[in-house]
């Protein structure tokens, strides 16, 4: 025999079962009696239970047992410190752009959710709605979040994109200096898996940062000197690199058109001939000066590339370039700086043996311009079947 709960209008019940075989063998169950109510105090159940209480030679219960329920205590720091920070940078303006588009769902609230489970606690879409169920998000209420609204939230953001990036350049106005900004522009790969293919899909085989060929979409981004991206864009996977540079940065102009001086500084995997020539003539909005770049040259060609545009460009040079000798390569700098050769450790052994040949030239660099030094680069790399990665 046993005690078997059962639940009948509303009310919880304790019976006694007996456990038998009938005639075939199969196991049967029968109830004996009904013991009372289990929710109801004072009741059946409890003068059994003082019953046998006493003929154990225990007291009998005097009063109800609380009933305690523990639960979970939500975390709030960190979304309330993130809360904080969404009002006061002004992010909240982003609801105002989605009212004018007479979206019914709350976009800027979902936005705000997904942004904060990736800064705390990164995870899928449906994950974001279990994140959410530990954790007290000040003005969000878990049990009216569905993971629809999440997905019409993306959906609304990529449709209007234009007017969100120009609602998040006019945040980012007061955070970047006007009179002088130091940009960094580069891209990553990111690896896709699965074999379906969509519309407009942006996940194609390329070389991966790994080395490998991968299905992949490529990320450029655009960053301050201090870190914080100010733009950012997804391509093709099989995207080369140097091509993104002119587009990109034409952008990022039109986007801040209020900075005064800007110096782009990028790898060697955006040097190329038709970057060069852009890049010198790109101007900044109501300004007659021209963006300033710095792009990186391959430390194996240098000498020659050096020694051959001192020749070609000193009758034409306009100002004097600035080259950087660091470990691995040398970098082609701003013109008006006077060239400069640093001492430093741990050359490896083919660039000690040519140490002297590239002081020399670096000596007489001082007349030649940066693009002509960079131009000189891309024309010897093109001329020898190399790559200027």
């Amino acid at each position: 025999m046993f005690i078997k709960l059962t639940r009948a209008g509303g009310h919880t019940y304790a019976q006694l079962v007996e456990s038998f075989r009938d005639e075939e063998g199969k196991p049967r169950q029968r109830t004996v009696a009904t013991l009372g109510r289990v929710d109801e105090d004072g009741g059946q159940v409890d003068a059994l239970l003082n019953g046998l209480l006493r003929s154990k030679g225990r007291p009998a219960a005097t009063g109800s047992t609380p009933q305690l329920r523990f639960e979970s205590a939500l975390a709030l720091g960190d979304v309330w410190a993130l809360h904080e920070l969404w009002h006061e940078l002004g992010f909240d303006r982003l609801a105002a752009v989605f009212r004018r588009a007479r979206f019914t769902t709350p976009v800027e609230l979902a936005l705000r959710v997904m942004v904060f489970n990736r800064l705390c606690d990164p995870d899928s879409k449906l994950g974001v709605l279990r994140w959410l169920q530990t954790v007290s998000m000040p003005g969000v209420e878990p049990a009216a979040l569905t993971h629809q609204h999440l997905l019409r939230s993306m959906d609304a953001l990529m449709d209007h994109q234009s007017a969100v990036d120009d609602c998040i350049a006019g945040l980012l106005r007061p955070l970047i200096d006007d009179e002088l900004s130091v940009v960094f522009y580069d891209l990553t790969t990111i690896r896709a898996e699965g074999l379906s293919q969509q519309d407009a899909d942006v996940r194609h085989f390329g070389m991966s940062k790994e080395g490998v060929i991968a299905r992949q979409f490529m990320l450029g981004v655009v960053q301050t000197a201090d870190g914080m991206p100010i733009y950012h864009e997804v391509f093709d996977g099989n995207t080369a690199e140097a091509p993104t540079l002119e587009p990109t940065l034409k952008k990022v102009l039109a986007r801040y058109p209020y900075i005064k001086r800007l110096v782009v500084v990028a790898d060697r995997g955006l040097l190329s001939l038709d970057n060069l020539e852009a890049l010198s003539k790109l101007p900044l909005a109501g300004r007659p000066q021209a963006l300033e770049f710095i792009l990186a040259v391959p430390g194996r060609r240098y000498g020659r590339q050096v020694g051959a545009g001192h020749q070609r460009q000193r009758h034409d040079a306009a100002g004097r370039a600035q080259a950087l000798q660091e470990p691995g390569g040398h970098r082609a700098g701003l013109p008006g700086v006077e060239v400069r050769d640093r001492d430093r450790t741990g050359v490896p052994p083919p660039a000690r043996a040519h140490q002297g040949t590239r002081k020399h030239l670096l000596h007489g660099a001082d007349s030649v311009p940066c693009h002509a030094l960079a131009a000189e680069a891309c024309r010897q790399l093109t001329l020898t079947g190399d790559r200027p990665v």
